[in-house]
């Protein structure tokens, strides 16, 4: 079966994910995705027509915990540690930078 990656998109996925791929990591890592991507091609060829969906588990529960009132909160804990501060709200560098 032919793998839908390609070097490319190889690359591509890299850079999205933040990641430097060296040239044996980049070898290793295509091949690795190459084999991913074909055994998902191997698993939808599966009859799975008369197949029930699974529900998960046994039975649901709410986990969390309820709503209740608290004599202190940490608001404004670690505020110290900002440079900067402006109209009562902490200042932070610009995440995405504009080309204009």
């Amino acid at each position: 079966m032919a793998s839908p990656i390609n070097k490319k998109t190889l690359k591509h996925l890299a850079e999205l994910a933040r990641v430097e791929l060296l040239g044996k990591e980049e070898e290793r890592i295509f091949k690795d995705l190459q084999k991913i991507l074909d055994h998902f091609e191997e698993l939808k060829e599966l009859d799975t027509e008369n197949v029930s969906p699974m529900t998960g588990g046994t039975s649901l529960s709410n986990i969390f915990r309820g709503d209740e009132k608290r004599g202190t909160t940490n608001l404004g804990a670690g505020a110290h540690a900002f440079p900067k501060e402006k109209k009562g709200f902490l200042e932070i560098p610009p995440v995405f930078e504009s080309d204009e």
